[in-house]
């Protein structure tokens, strides 16, 4: 069955017109003054994070973040923490975009699933560097203007109001 043109309507709106979700993970060197013994804690601190449209189809999302690893050092008689500010610029490729999209102006958003947290922290036994392994999660969003046709019911108005409303001034 199909309907009639006068039937359609076209709204333009604000839609999420793309989207992508990405898990990265990321290896960091660290160097701490005395060479440590054990490895007595590892945490990530102040993450901030921004995302921007890089192409159509693909957003960064950039930041940054401070890695502060415990350790235990001098047989294991001292400890300090060493920290190392960590900055990074990672590619989501979108999975989901709209190609009716009317401008090419459109709104990021990145929201963190997972904030970066550490996944494994070493000591290298050749030279005495600490290896961290640190991993989050994202969604972005990129909201734009789109046109959506959507289908009118005559019969919902009644036709002499109807009538009104489609007259046009001659």
């Amino acid at each position: 069955m199909s309907y009639l043109e006068k039937d359609v309507r076209e709204i333009i709106t604000k839609a999420v017109i793309g989207k992508g979700e990405k898990v990265s993970t990321s290896k960091h060197v660290i160097k701490p003054a005395h060479r440590p013994d054990n490895i007595l804690g590892c945490w990530i601190i102040n993450h901030v994070y921004h995302a921007k449209q890089r192409k159509v189809d693909a957003v960064d999302v950039n930041g940054e973040f401070d890695i502060n690893v415990w350790y235990a050092f001098n047989d294991s008689t001292k400890t300090e923490v060493v920290t190392e500010h960590i900055s990074y610029q990672d590619p989501v490729e979108l999975s989901v975009t709209d190609k009716h999209t009317l401008n090419k102006e459109a709104d990021v958003y990145a929201k963190m699933l997972k904030q970066p947290h550490s996944v494994e922290c070493k000591i290298s036994e050749g030279d005495g560097t600490i290896r961290a392994e640190v991993e989050k999660s994202y969604l972005v969003e990129v909201i734009g203007d789109t046109k959506v046709s959507v289908k009118v019911d005559p019969g919902s108005i009644d036709d002499e109001h109807f009538h009104w409303y489609n007259q046009k001034d001659e």
